[in-house]
């Protein structure tokens, strides 16, 4: 596992340093900001709109973030404006649904 996910995180990125590839759909851009603003200033943590930057000033999300995908504090610098779920597709294979689920449900139990 730790070794599918370093090789995952290695091709991300790689993918990262092109901008382009990087960057969400239009779509998403426009609705990601505003709802991870909603999140941030309700105190929420969202797999889904948070951005990992903002995730890992959290010492409990950060923990738990770090637990589940241990090699993911290597490239905190490329992917922190990224949310979870935008890395997901990049991590081939490394981040799956049932992985953003269960993050989701510990971030759920931060206070």
């Amino acid at each position: 596992m730790k070794t599918k996910f370093a090789a995952s995180l290695i091709a991300l990125s790689a993918l990262a340093a092109i901008p382009a590839f990087a960057q969400a759909p239009a779509s998403q851009t426009a609705a990601a900001p505003a709802a991870g603003a909603e999140a941030a200033a309700s105190g929420k943590l969202s797999v889904e709109t948070t951005p990992i930057s903002e995730i890992i000033k959290n010492a409990d999300a950060k923990s738990a973030l770090e637990k589940a995908l241990p090699q993911i504090s290597q490239y905190y610098d490329q992917i922190g404006g990224m949310t979870l779920r935008q890395v997901e597709p990049m991590s081939q294979g490394a981040i799956t649904d049932d992985t953003l689920k269960s993050l989701q449900a510990q971030f759920d139990q931060i206070k």
